[in-house]
């Protein structure tokens, strides 16, 4: 895989011996990439000619060879007058080893002179050593025949962002920044392309220094501009939470070890965004899961899954392991990203997956939640390695721990209700509830009608189909759910857990 900017001017010198002769370059930002392919030509970048062709400019030399070429080829026409399949018919007549850029080449692919024009130029630029370089969007689907000579334009390594940010600083005639503040602003701007990265800088900059924050906040901006993704930005961390230990504990362990995740990615109620996997009519669904399952596989990417009912803290959970370790989460909404262009669903999959990949580093923890695992995919369900925890309502002890926490939260004491089968977020919404409208916690209680009895059935269900098969939330070990044989306690549940 190409993380580095050496990886892709090896990958593509290695293409250029061997007279690759097209290339697809996917990349977030074409300027960056025609520099970056020019810099691999190892000090003979004069004398091969490269040219570049875009939809408003048309045909433009790059650098002083292709300057030349392009005068010779034109004449005295204006090479804006060069449509993209006249410019490919053009190209046929560059000389040896020449290389010419086509941008936004995913724009043309159906149009069936530009696909031919492509094709006609592969013999006799493999002859000539000639290359020609298709810029792409980062998530572009590319025709079946170009999926082998395919590079993938990295982003900038942290000693680049470093020198980005030294750069914008002199620029601004700015003192050095401390080690501490570079380091901090580094941090920030990792995962994201060379010229979005210069402008947040440069917008972050003031007499007073950097400000951290607000080159944050637009990285942020710029990781939401991607259909279905998100930043969560609620302050909640594990002591805003009561029970789940066991599943905080294993949290943790995950935080604090080895090759520790960077980013949190967060799917909520993944069952329904991929329900009707495999019988869906448009193939949508099933094409975003099969994108999904290649992703993580490739990228051996860790994951969990929280089942229980609603309520019982899986989101809160998980949208509070971002800020306990002090990591950005991300919001993945797979129904956001669906689209109504044929293929374009999977093209806003694969490029938030990017955008995470860029983000993390390599290095993103999945956390999905889930009322009902039946309709998720096995194979979806074995790329979340690190386990499934079922969620339960929270026992005596931990409705105890969260009425102490949402009491403190709101502002509000006093004789407590009937709580038996509450889940937290009821805890929560009474406290709320009873702080808002000044009642006593009792009286607000009025307002709540639990999901233990609204839902009893489902919930039943759901023990019985996660008992000895997922891991408790609560304490060590597989859940499991016993319930008791008399028809007056038909509602009471024993719950044990047995060690691993």
């Amino acid at each position: 895989m190409i993380r580095t900017t050496n990886d892709f001017a090896r990958a593509f010198r290695a293409a250029r011996r061997v007279s690759t002769p097209l290339i697809a370059v996917r990349t977030p930002d074409p300027a960056s990439s025609v520099q970056l392919v020019l810099s691999t030509l190892n000090g003979v970048c004069d004398e091969t000619a490269a040219l570049q062709w875009d939809a408003i400019r048309g045909l433009v030399g790059v650098n002083e060879a292709g300057k030349r070429q392009a005068s010779a080829i034109l004449g005295e026409s204006d090479g804006t007058s060069v449509g993209p399949d006249a410019v490919l018919a053009i190209g046929e007549k560059l000389s040896e080893d020449s290389i010419l850029f086509l941008a936004n080449a995913h724009r043309f692919y159906g149009d069936a002179a530009v696909a031919q024009g492509v094709w006609n130029l592969r013999d006799p630029y493999k002859a000539r050593g000639c290359t020609l370089v298709l810029l792409t969007t980062s998530s572009a689907s590319l025709p079946e025949e170009l999926g082998q000579d395919v590079l993938d334009e990295p982003l900038p390594s942290i000693g680049e962002l470093e020198r980005i940010v030294q750069e914008t600083a002199e620029a601004a005639e700015m003192s050095p920044l401390s080690a501490t503040d570079l380091q901090r602003a580094v941090d920030a701007l990792i995962g994201l392309a060379a010229f979005p990265a210069e402008q947040v800088v440069a917008m972050s900059l003031s007499k007073q220094g950097l400000d951290a924050e607000q080159l944050w906040e637009r990285k942020r901006q710029i990781i939401e501009q991607a259909p279905g993704l998100k930043i969560w930005r609620g302050g909640e961390t594990f002591e805003d939470i009561g029970g789940c230990e066991n599943a905080k504990s294993f949290l943790r362990a995950i935080l604090a070890g080895t090759d520790p995740p960077r980013v949190i990615v967060f799917l909520d109620e993944i069952e329904k965004a991929f329900a009707g996997t495999g019988t869906d009519l448009s193939g949508v669904k099933t094409e975003m899961t099969g994108t999904m399952l290649t992703w993580m596989q490739d990228n051996e990417a860790d994951g969990l899954i929280f089942i229980g009912p609603p309520g019982a803290a899986k989101s809160a959970v998980a949208k509070a392991t971002g800020n306990t370790a002090g990591i950005p989460t991300i919001a993945f909404d797979l129904g956001a990203m669906q689209s109504s262009l044929v293929g374009g669903s999977g093209e806003r999959l694969r490029s938030a997956l990017k955008v995470v990949d860029a983000v993390s580093q390599g290095r993103a923890l999945f956390i999905a939640t889930c009322n009902s695992i039946a309709s998720l995919p096995p194979e979806l369900r074995r790329r979340f390695t690190l386990g499934t925890f079922f969620f339960d309502l929270p026992s005596a002890d931990e409705r105890e721990a969260i009425w102490r926490i949402y009491e403190k939260k709101y502002g509000v004491s006093g004789e407590r209700p009937e709580d038996e089968g509450w889940t937290g977020a009821e805890i929560k919404e009474c406290c709320r509830k009873a702080g808002r409208l000044r009642l006593p916690l009792v009286r607000a209680a009025q307002y709540t009608v639990p999901i233990s009895k609204s839902a009893a059935e489902q919930i039943k269900s759901l023990r019985q189909q996660a008992s000895g098969k997922f891991i408790s939330a609560s304490s060590t070990g597989v859940y499991r759910y016993e319930e008791t044989a008399t028809a007056a306690a038909a509602t009471t549940r024993r719950i044990r857990s047995v060690e691993a």
